[in-house]
């Protein structure tokens, strides 16, 4: 048996895969196993920062696997206590806890929006509005704070304690917050599973407005946003708003798990020993990898992300068979004429690997790729788009 015909004997039947395995690679160029490459936009959903096999990376991760592995939360752990102490730093958040997903960093934002909520006006207050087209994760929890009915089917009934508000409508955000008992609002600055939409600037700041005076948690998932990805380290910091919490994950581990869920001024205290835990949160070897992923993450990087993404911008924006193209800095959602699959399968065979939100092509290339590959991968693009 070859592995594809393994994997169907032997993995639950959880995802629609392309015809494709890929087996080893460098930088934003991967191969399959007859040894043919592609240029990456996928990065394995905005998960390999800085593409495969990246050395800075390899080397820290390997430094660490010399000296121990694995510690538990029961004792300290250097590469833990760094990472906190740099994402502290570069986001003025005060505190952090680790999980190993970005679903597992929104159970704990949820957790502590409904502690906040008790502590602050009572049990009853347990609601999170989140909005509509919103993705938060896999768990049953995240699930039901996911504002897409299609992820709801089948397992039901959902965790109670969530509403959904339409993007951009602040009135109908304000008339949900009258009408339940409400412990905090949880947004994505760009709806990356609902097709990888941007949330308007004036929205945003009248939802934290709305949070502060309604004494309400501002929860920000940047699962997907953050680390470099919109061209800033995370998202809040073009929309002019300082979140509650923020939690992130995939492109912070550089291709290893972690979850990180940063806590600001109104929680940072608000867990005490005992009240929440992960067995492999804060891993000293993917909290060394990620740490290698942070430090690199400076302005010089962020400035070529802006640049990268206004080049993809302009060759896409009005092209032939393009009707609209969204998104904020390497994380791009494309509008066809054509059926999306279609493209996606014609550029695969022409050595590109592009993936899908919703009826859009999406492209989240690694923050790296050197413009030479971009420039080829986009143009395959354009023309399967036309075609």
């Amino acid at each position: 048996m070859n592995i594809k015909e393994i994997d169907k004997q032997y993995i639950a039947n959880t995802y629609a895969r392309f015809d494709l395995q890929l087996t080893e690679g460098k930088g934003s160029i991967v191969k399959d196993e007859t040894g043919k490459e592609y240029i990456d936009l996928g990065t394995g959903i905005a998960v390999n920062s800085f593409g495969i096999g990246d050395a800075d990376w390899k080397n820290a991760v390997v430094a660490q696997l010399d000296k121990i592995q694995h510690t538990s939360n029961l004792y300290y752990s250097g590469p833990c206590a760094e990472l906190a102490k740099a994402l502290c730093e570069r986001t003025g958040l005060k505190k952090v806890f680790f999980s190993n997903s970005g679903a597992e960093a929104n159970e704990t934002a949820i957790k502590a929006a409904r502690k906040y909520g008790e502590l602050k006006k009572g049990k009853e207050y347990y609601t999170i509005v989140t909005l509509k087209n919103s993705f938060h994760g896999r768990t049953i929890t995240t699930l039901s704070a996911t504002g897409q009915d299609v992820f709801h089917a089948h397992f039901t009934p959902m965790t109670e304690g969530f509403v959904h508000a339409t993007a951009n409508d602040i009135s109908e955000l304000e008339a949900l917050v009258k009408a339940y008992k409400c412990c905090g609002v949880m947004l994505e600055l760009v709806q990356g599973e609902g097709g990888v939409m941007p949330l308007d600037k004036e929205y945003v700041k009248q939802v934290a407005a709305l949070a502060e005076k309604e004494d309400l948690l501002l929860v920000v998932d940047e699962v997907q946003t953050g680390n470099g990805r919109t061209g800033t380290l995370y998202a809040f910091e073009q929309y002019g708003i300082e979140p509650d919490v923020v939690t992130t994950a995939k492109g912070l581990g550089g291709g290893l798990p972690i979850g990180a869920t940063m806590l600001g001024e109104k929680v940072e205290n608000l867990f005490t020993p005992g009240l929440n835990g992960s067995t492999f949160g804060g891993n000293p070897v993917c909290a060394a990898g990620a740490l290698s992923v942070l430090n690199r993450i400076d302005d010089k990087l962020l400035d070529e992300v802006k640049q990268k993404s206004e080049y993809i911008f302009t060759q896409l924006q009005g092209a032939e068979g393009v009707k609209s193209v969204t998104g904020l800095g390497l994380m791009i959602g494309i509008e066809c004429e054509k059926d999306a699959g279609e493209v996606i399968a014609a550029c695969m065979k022409r050595g590109v690997l592009v993936i899908k939100a919703k009826n859009k092509l999406r492209l989240l290339p690694a923050l790296n790729i050197p413009f030479g590959q971009l420039e080829t991968a986009i143009n395959i693009v354009k023309e399967e788009l036309r075609k």
